[in-house]
């Protein structure tokens, strides 16, 4: 089964999707074989790199005052707690441009499919868990050797704005052509779509309905 997890690292639903999908898979075991790929999506792409505080960008966005952005924040902790992803509210302060962070990880996904999830991991501890910035270039090295991925590989990604850029593109281009227009969206088999952050039980649900055909 294939399974293409288009998100963005800044995405708390994607956060919460992921931990869900992978406890789910854990749960259908090795009767369902699964090759999980990461495919790129950006929330924001016009952002700038130094991002904006998050109840600005709320705001200018979705039209949320402090206090319902607050309310949305609470709900997602509690959302992420669910599938046991920690949510430290109080470190993340601002929404960052995450266009690099896709570029490594469309290269580690070339490189094993494995060390991609680790990356992917990596990136949203280190922004929903540290408030860490995704676009800063000792943040993906980090990352990069958390995952267990080659230093001086990653760093020649990481240092080559046009690395792998045009790729990114392309893919993100793919997806919105095609009706992504809202992450997490998990592409089951280039037919099967399962949108946004849901619990373990729905997407095993939903994955052994495609598996038995």
């Amino acid at each position: 089964m294939k399974i293409d997890f288009v998100s963005d690292v800044v995405c708390p639903w994607c956060a919460i999707g992921l931990s869900g999908l992978l406890q789910a898979l854990e749960r259908l075991g090795p009767d369902v074989p699964v090759e999980l790929r990461f495919r790129a999506f950006e929330l924001n792409p016009q952002l700038p790199r130094e991002g904006e505080p998050i109840d600005v960008h709320l705001h200018r966005k979705y039209g949320l005052t402090p206090d319902q952005g607050a309310k949305n924040r609470e709900n997602i902790r509690a959302r992420g707690a669910a599938v046991g992803f920690e949510f430290s509210m109080d470190a993340r302060s601002r929404i960052f441009n995450t266009f690099d962070a896709h570029r490594l990880l469309h290269w580690a996904g070339t490189i094993d499919p494995a060390r991609q999830l680790a990356l992917k991991q990596a990136l949203l501890k280190a922004y929903f868990g540290a408030g860490r910035d995704p676009s800063d270039p000792g943040v993906l090295r980090e990352c990069a050797a958390v995952a267990g991925l080659d230093a001086a590989a990653a760093e020649a990604v990481i240092s080559d704005p046009q690395a792998f850029a045009e790729d990114v593109r392309e893919e993100e281009r793919f997806y919105t052509s095609n009706g992504i227009q809202a992450v997490p969206s998990v592409i089951v088999d280039d037919r099967h779509l399962i949108q946004g952050g849901q619990p373990p039980e729905a997407y095993e649900r939903a994955l052994r309905q495609i598996a038995a055909g």
